[in-house]
């Protein structure tokens, strides 16, 4: 079911990179409050993931976890502007597959569903994200 949903959000990266026209999105996530809760376990499940947790070894988590409290504030339609590294920057010579970012989306779904966002918020979210894919992959 997740790589349904993964692969639906994908179908619709075409449409996922345009600017948020309102808050709603930010609203349904829990605000910045919920944006935080969502990154933080998003990360506590990442650091128990044996299939993705050996690329986040020598990172300054405690920055990773401001810029993606940033980037995902944004994304949705929230108040926040990501101040971070491009998506290219940041994981240039990581030489992530498409195994490992899915592995990373499906920790995200489990971080949302642990929040109590609703499914059709989350596929809204990571539709905003599915772009990101081809600047993660193969870098």
């Amino acid at each position: 079911m997740r790589r349904l949903v993964v692969l639906f959000c994908l179908l619709l990266g075409a449409c996922a990179g345009q600017a948020p026209e309102d808050d709603s999105l930010y609203q349904q996530l829990g605000g910045e409050p919920g944006v935080t809760r969502i990154v933080e376990g998003m990360l506590l499940r990442i650091a128990e993931d044996p299939r993705i947790v050996e690329h986040f070894q020598d990172i300054d988590i405690q920055r990773l976890r401001d810029k993606l409290v940033e980037q995902f504030c944004a994304e949705s339609g929230g108040p926040c502007v990501y101040t971070g590294d491009s998506m290219e920057e940041s994981h240039k010579g990581l030489a992530l597959t498409p195994s490992d970012f899915n592995a990373l989306v499906e920790d995200l779904q489990a971080a949302m569903t642990a929040e109590g966002v609703s499914i059709p918020a989350q596929n809204r979210f990571l539709a905003r994200l599915a772009p990101m894919r081809s600047q993660v992959i193969d870098q």
